[in-house]
């Protein structure tokens, strides 16, 4: 029988088959999906629901070696997603410079957060421990805005 999907048993009746190269092709498809999706993720290590401000420019930065600050509209700080003190804030930047001389420091304010009082705060305890390599993070405009 030309055209068929299966072949006959003695009986004439056709058996079901299970075409298994379209499976494949769909489970491919969906992993290639994740995995794109996944790549096109940008995880912070600050605090979740700030929003940071966007730029014309960016750059990919990597997590290693980075110890986060978050500034909170209200003029909060915390270190990598904890909250911390004034006090504590300048202990842990002390600390995280001797452990990590070549450590940077990844500033991730709130774009409403006052840039006078805690934010340039921020920025100014992080250069006085000593470090070097001080970012502020930003997310990029998307095209046409």
């Amino acid at each position: 029988m030309a055209g068929s999907s299966g072949g006959t048993t003695s009986g004439g009746k056709k058996r079901a088959r299970i075409e298994i190269i379209p499976l494949i092709d769909v489970i491919f498809f969906l992993l290639a999906t994740f995995v794109l999706f996944t790549l096109s993720l940008n995880k912070s290590n600050g605090l979740a629901g700030i929003t940071v401000p966007l730029s014309e420019t960016g750059v990919p930065r990597d997590p290693a070696g980075t110890a986060t600050i978050s500034v909170t509209q209200e003029g909060t700080i915390a270190w990598d997603k904890d909250p911390v003190s004034l006090d504590e804030f300048i202990a842990r930047l002390k600390v995280f410079h001797v452990q990590n001389p070549e450590g940077r420091f990844l500033i991730n304010g709130d774009e409403n957060a006052s840039f006078n009082s805690v934010f340039a705060y921020a920025v100014d305890e992080v250069r006085k421990s000593g470090a070097q390599k001080v970012f502020i993070e930003t997310h990029v405009k998307p095209p046409g805005k």
